[in-house]
């Protein structure tokens, strides 16, 4: 991979992202890296000079690494004898950059996103199940869990964000292009377009799942109206839109989707019972749940326009993962599926047996409770999850391990409490992910909303034995539900992804120590 410093500037010029630049030779080499972290630059290289937290000297070592042109806001002393190239906005430089130093790997994957604040790992995971079944071994997934950009066991890894910065993302998705991949499932985060790690994508199929109010805070949105602005963006950018039609402020969604979206090109789906405000809204696809318990979920999924029809995917569907909340995310995915080809006898088998780590793990302690291990993570996912297990098993005396991740997503945490409040017998608060924030003041502010004549809360920082109190606790009727991490296998703390073995793991080594 190679990119020249006149196509930089050409292609700066046409999205209209250059102030200026400083070219110290007309006869400038090839560069053949491409980095914004000064440590991974090695011989002729473009760097980037991006973020809060960016300093000069970064520039100068990328400099003495062999970096022959910077991408900046402003011009730096430590560039004298660099090219320079000086923009508006550098996060979108990086973008638009990247993506033509990979040689534009989108153009050769059939790329199908999901944006929400709830189910976009799942129905991400459903998507890939079902295009595996039809086009095996050829099908990417960058999720909140994994990247998978091969058939082999060493081309799918942890992801560390959702959405990877610009050049990541750019970079893997030439990876899978050249392992041969033809199919890329992407969740795609607010963050993503806040911060531009998506600039200039264009999607095949883009979903909008849901949204409620979530990532408010001083390190992500400063509003909901933020928020909300930025999940758009996939809608804009995409060439076929599916919505549900479900979600709240369907009516801003859905205009969106048609500023520059032609009405053949978007699909709405919603459950069978739910009545639009407008009756004339042409709901594409209705689906209707049939059973669902502790080990299946069963619905069926009815076209109803002429468009829906000529998908070929109605009929009905069985899931293993349980939760009659995840048949939207399943009818998303085969809808899905269905716009990249695969009909309604392939969906079927595809997702039949679809797992997701940390979606709904069970495990059975002999002498105690039911244990649940679930990636809820913010009010509407913990209600969905809570209210499915309520009602499952009428009204079980429940348990729940939960703590709030630290830096982001503060409103979660009276969120938290709410819904406690609503489903909860006893809370055992907990850390997760307290980056640079204290756990112990974040299980307090949780503690503040819950009504403690109501909940009864047990305040326990170590994670592995809140794990254990709550199950040691637990009677052979109640439900345990151990909320938050699902599989992420380690801990942010000030700055360090420490090591965590993974909820379930932990679920099953306090299970085999009561049991001795």
């Amino acid at each position: 991979m190679a990119i020249s410093l006149t196509a930089c500037i050409l292609l700066l010029k046409e999205h209209h992202l250059l102030k200026s630049s400083a070219v110290q030779s007309d006869d400038a080499p090839l560069m053949t890296g491409i980095s914004f972290d000064s440590r991974k630059v090695e011989g002729p290289t473009l760097f980037f000079c991006k973020g809060t937290k960016f300093r000069p000297i970064y520039l100068s070592m990328a400099k003495d690494s062999g970096a022959t042109t910077y991408v900046a806001e402003k011009p730096y002393v430590e560039g004298n004898g660099l090219n320079a190239l000086i923009v508006t906005n550098v996060t979108k430089a990086m973008s638009i950059l990247g993506a033509a130093f990979y040689d534009f790997p989108q153009d050769d994957l059939h790329v199908i996103a999901f944006t929400g604040t709830k189910g976009k790992t799942t129905s991400a995971y459903f998507t890939r199940g079902i295009l595996e079944a039809a086009h095996p071994k050829h099908v990417a997934l960058f999720s909140t869990i994994d990247r998978i950009v091969g058939p082999n066991p060493d081309e799918r890894f942890k992801s560390d964000l959702t959405t990877p910065e610009s050049l990541d993302l750019f970079h893997d998705m030439r990876e899978a292009v050249d392992n041969g991949m033809t199919h890329l499932v992407m969740e795609v985060s607010s963050q993503a377009y806040l911060r531009n790690r998506v600039f200039g994508l264009t999607y095949d199929v883009g979903f909008f799942l849901n949204i409620t109010p979530d990532h408010i805070g001083p390190n992500e949105h400063p509003t909901f109206e933020n928020y909300l602005h930025n999940k758009l963006q996939l809608l804009v950018n995409s060439r076929k839109v599916v919505i549900n039609a479900e979600t709240e402020h369907f009516n801003e969604v859905y205009a969106a989707a048609r500023t520059t979206t032609y009405g053949d090109s978007i699909y709405l789906f919603a459950s069978a019972g739910f009545k639009p405000d407008d009756p004339t809204l042409p709901i594409d696809f209705r689906f209707d749940s049939s059973e669902a318990d502790l080990a299946t979920s069963k619905f069926t999924i009815i076209p109803v326009t002429d468009k829906a029809v000529e998908l070929n995917i109605g009929g009905q569907y069985s899931l293993s993962l349980i939760g009659d909340y995840n048949e939207s995310n399943a009818t998303a995915a085969i809808i899905g599926a269905g716009l990249s080809g695969v009909d309604a006898t392939k969906a079927a088998a595809g997702i039949k047996n679809v797992q997701i780590p940390g979606r709904m793990e069970t495990a059975n302690v002999e002498g105690h409770g039911h244990v649940y291990v679930d990636y809820a993570h913010n009010y509407a996912s913990m209600k969905a999850l809570l209210s499915f297990l309520n009602a499952e098993y009428n009204n079980p005396n429940i348990r729940v391990v939960i703590g709030a991740p630290g830096d982001k997503g503060v409103s979660r945490r009276a969120d938290f409490a709410k819904v406690l409040n609503e489903y909860a017998d006893e809370a055992y608060l907990t850390t997760d992910d307290p980056g640079f924030e204290s756990a112990d003041a974040i299980a307090d502010e949780i503690r503040e909303g819950i009504d403690e004549d109501r909940v009864k809360v047990h305040k326990i920082i170590d994670r592995r034995e809140a794990i254990k109190t709550a199950i040691a606790d637990s009677r052979p009727e109640d439900i345990v539900v151990v909320a938050g991490k699902g599989a992420d296998p380690y801990q942010k703390v000030r700055g360090v992804d420490t090591p965590w073995p993974k909820d379930m793991v932990v679920v099953h080594e306090v299970a085999e120590e009561l049991k001795k």
